[in-house]
């Protein structure tokens, strides 16, 4: 199990990333949460497996069609246990 923390910039509020994000994660049956930060950003957490987690970062860097993604910013951190992945507001 191991836990990643990434802050993704560029066009990535008010295109469906959380959403999309979030089936994402359930598809490749990761945890955690997804959030918009008041900078115009988006900022999830995600823990799973190592080959689920690299594929969701992955997914990250495209995200849904309409978001224009210009970075990604990984780092490693320790997993919490999450249940489920959520949308934060």
């Amino acid at each position: 199990m191991k836990h990643y923390k990434l802050r993704i910039k560029g066009k990535v509020q008010g295109v469906w990333y959380r959403a999309s994000a979030r089936r994402k994660a359930e598809e490749l049956g990761l945890s955690g949460y997804v959030r918009n930060e008041p900078d115009g950003a988006v900022y999830a957490e995600a823990e799973g497996e190592e080959a689920s987690l690299q594929a969701f970062v992955r997914w990250c860097e495209e995200g849904p069609e309409q978001a224009r993604v210009e970075q990604v910013d990984v780092e490693e951190g320790k997993p919490q246990g999450y249940k489920g992945f959520d949308i934060q507001r």
